[in-house]
Formats: C-alpha cells, sequence, structure tokens
C-alpha cells in the first residue's frame, strides 16, 4: 500500500509513565496558564481519580480555577455551553480535561467557546471552520480506547434536534496527552475490555484500509502488539501498572494512525448500530471487526497477514505457512474476543447483546452505506452486503 503522497499530522505532546501527572504544572507553565479549569464527570469523581490530578496540581503551586464535573456519558451543546459559562466567570486561562472520549469531546467545546466567543458551536460545525489558536487545552484519559487524546475531531450531541454534531479541525488537537496508569487502574474489567478493543479496531482498519501510509501503519503495528500482549494480562491481574500504561499507551498510538490513515467498516456499521440500539462504541466495535475483516479479506491479504506478528507473536507467525497467515489473524482476534468473553461476558455477537433484532437490520444496513467512513473502506459495499455481514455477526 505504499503511496506517492501522503500527509501525516500530530502535534500533540505525550507524557507517558508512572508519575506523568506530575509533569502538568510545568507543561502549563510554559504556556503562562495558571489558572486551569478542570473538566470531568462524576464517575471520574465518585472513584477517587481525579484526586490524584488536583494533588499533583497542588504540588506544583497550580490553583484550580474552577471544577465542571457534570459532563454526561454523551455530551451535549447544553453541557458545553455550561461549562463555558463557569470557565468565563472564574477567569480561567486554560483546560484540564479528565476523563473518557464524552470528557474530552465536551472540553474541545468548551475551548471552541472560551477562545473564539460566544455561545453558539453550530457556527463550528464541519471540517476546518476554526482558524486559530485555541485556549492550552491538556488531556488526561482515564480509558484506554478513544485515543481522543491525539485525534482532531469532537462529536457533540443536539439534543433539541436529536442529532450528533461532528467538529474537525487541526486546532482541536490538544497541546498534551498525560498517559498515568493511576488514571485507568480502577476501570472495571468490561470496560477495560471494550476499549482496549475500540483500539484495537482503530489500529487494525488504519493498517489495512485505503489511507493507511508508511508512518501511520508504525503506529498502529505497535498498537496491535501492545493490545495483544497486555489486555488479558491486565485484566488477571487489573492492578498491572505496567499492563494498564501498555493499554493507555496503544490507545494514543492508535488515535495518532487513524487520525492519519482513517478507520473503515467496522465503523460505518458501528457507528449505525450503535445509534439505532444505543450500544456503547466499543461494543460495537468488537462485535463487527473479525466479520469486517472476512469480507475485506481478498483485498488485504497480504496486510492481514503481516498483522499476524504483532496479534500472535513471533513463534506462531514462523510457524504459519504465508498463506494461512491473514487467515490466521482473524482466526487469533475471534479467541481474542472468546477469552474476553469468558472473563467478563462482552458480547461477540448481535444475538449475545440482548438488545438488536433482525428487524432492525435493514435500517442499520441503511444507515451504515451513507456512513463517511466507508468511503475508506478497501472493498466496496452496498447494503445488501452489509446485510450480509450484519446476517454474519448475529450468533
Amino acid at each position: 500500500m505504499s503511496k506517492l503522497f501522503y500527509e501525516f499530522f500530530c502535534p500533540v505532546k505525550v507524557i507517558a509513565g508512572h508519575k506523568a501527572l506530575e509533569h502538568i504544572p510545568f507543561e502549563l507553565g510554559v504556556l503562562q496558564s495558571h489558572r486551569p479549569m478542570i473538566i470531568t464527570d462524576r464517575g471520574v469523581v465518585g472513584v477517587g481519580l481525579l484526586a490524584h490530578v488536583e494533588s499533583a496540581l497542588a504540588e506544583g503551586k497550580i490553583t484550580i480555577a474552577a471544577r465542571f464535573d457534570d459532563v454526561p456519558p454523551d455530551s451535549s451543546m447544553d453541557t458545553v455551553q455550561r461549562a463555558a459559562a463557569m470557565y468565563r466567570e472564574n477567569q480561567c486561562d486554560s483546560i484540564v480535561a479528565v476523563g473518557g472520549g464524552s470528557v474530552i469531546d465536551t472540553s474541545k467545546g468548551v475551548n471552541i467557546l472560551v477562545s473564539e466567543g460566544g455561545d453558539d458551536l453550530n457556527v463550528y460545525a464541519g471540517a476546518h471552520n476554526l482558524k486559530r489558536p485555541l485556549k492550552p487545552l491538556f488531556v488526561v484519559p482515564t480509558t484506554a480506547g478513544t485515543g481522543s487524546e491525539v485525534t482532531m475531531v469532537a462529536v457533540i450531541s443536539d439534543t433539541q434536534k436529536q442529532v450528533k454534531v461532528p467538529f474537525t479541525s487541526y486546532f482541536l488537537m490538544p497541546n498534551a496527552a498525560i498517559l498515568d496508569p493511576r488514571m485507568t487502574r480502577t476501570l472495571p474489567p468490561h470496560l477495560t475490555a471494550m476499549t482496549a478493543m475500540d483500539a484495537m479496531t482503530h489500529a487494525v482498519e488504519s493498517y489495512t484500509c485505503l489511507a493507511s501510509n508508511a508512518i501511520s501503519e508504525v503506529y498502529a503495528f505497535s498498537a496491535v502488539r501492545k493490545i495483544s500482549t497486555h489486555l488479558l494480562e491486565v485484566m488477571d491481574k487489573p492492578d498491572d501498572a505496567d499492563g494498564r500504561l501498555a493499554l493507555a499507551e496503544a490507545s494514543t498510538m492508535a488515535g495518532i494512525a487513524f487520525s492519519n490513515a482513517m478507520v473503515g467498516l467496522v465503523h460505518s456499521l458501528g457507528h449505525s448500530l450503535g445509534a439505532v440500539c444505543h450500544l456503547p462504541h466499543g461494543l460495537c466495535m468488537n462485535l463487527f471487526l473479525p466479520y469486517v475483516l472476512e469480507y475485506n479479506q481478498s483485498l488485504i491479504e497480504s496486510r492481514l497477514s503481516e498483522l499476524l506478528l504483532p496479534l500472535a507473536g513471533a513463534e506462531v507467525y514462523a510457524a504459519t505457512p504465508a498463506a494461512q497467515r491473514g487467515s490466521r489473524s482473524i482466526l487469533h482476534l475471534r479467541a481474542m474476543r472468546d477469552a474476553v468473553y469468558q472473563r467478563c461476558k462482552l458480547p461477540r455477537t448481535l444475538q449475545e447483546t440482548g438488545k438488536v433484532t433482525r428487524e432492525q437490520l435493514p435500517l442499520i444496513a441503511d444507515m451504515a452505506v451513507n456512513d463517511g467512513s466507508i468511503l475508506f473502506n478497501p472493498r466496496e459495499a452496498d447494503v445488501e452486503d452489509l446485510l450480509g455481514i450484519l446476517n454474519a455477526a448475529w450468533s
């Protein structure tokens, strides 16, 4: 998949390690920021994770000017407006986002309003409608899956219109992502699994889809290896700090990869299933990954063969005949899903979710065929093709 031309862009500084949080005050100081606002959710506060960040800021003599901890699971325009009002009232000069995808998207939305002024986010919806840098934004992920800490995308719900509004701009990228294993150590097994399989899908799709390039594939390859090596270990030993850090690194690597190489049909189907049946995004990725790879296999055989090495290790790779390596990669992903299911019952099929009916499959297919991610899938697909994948994923 060599390209005559491609672009690669990731200006986000990554600060990773067992004491990464303690570096936030220095990074704030470099940007002349002394009154940060923390944006988080009540779940993060409830399990005591925010205390680690507050302690690190206090040690660095940084005063938290405001704390907004009312971010819902699905970010909304109203939430962004309320947080932006708090930012202005307390004369904050930067944002520290502590949470998962919804918190990070909310923080990006708040940063638009406090940097550009006004209360109407819709003015900046779509692609590249921001024309200048925003206020300093630092992200501390508490899950290891979305990769939002290194992407230029935010999705925020307009609850009045009942639509999800996308925002895309290079200026939405945070100044730094802080990866500290203390922030994911309390993540329950099913969320550990869901978020890791989200990251795995980002990595595999970015590696096998049409916009893959020489630099993005290195990040994707390493992300696959880290998840394959550490996911089950972390599920068995949740306090494994090294494993937790490796999964966080994998999520960030996969985020960098798919920001530059895009994703494909797994995401098209996942976006549609999530919208119709209100299932978590990571679960949708876990459901569809092997079935879409089987659909694409005839066109991505060499890419799938290469992935057997990070998925299964050098011994399995060397012992597998070259012609069988692509299929073996898919079998390994299936085995990983089975192992995860044994540990936390994360559904592997649509039927196992208990929330999807066969009558909904045509609607999901109709929505997926119009999803933007399908444009980067290596094999074209129409509604009938998508119905075929959905039926294969049923049981």
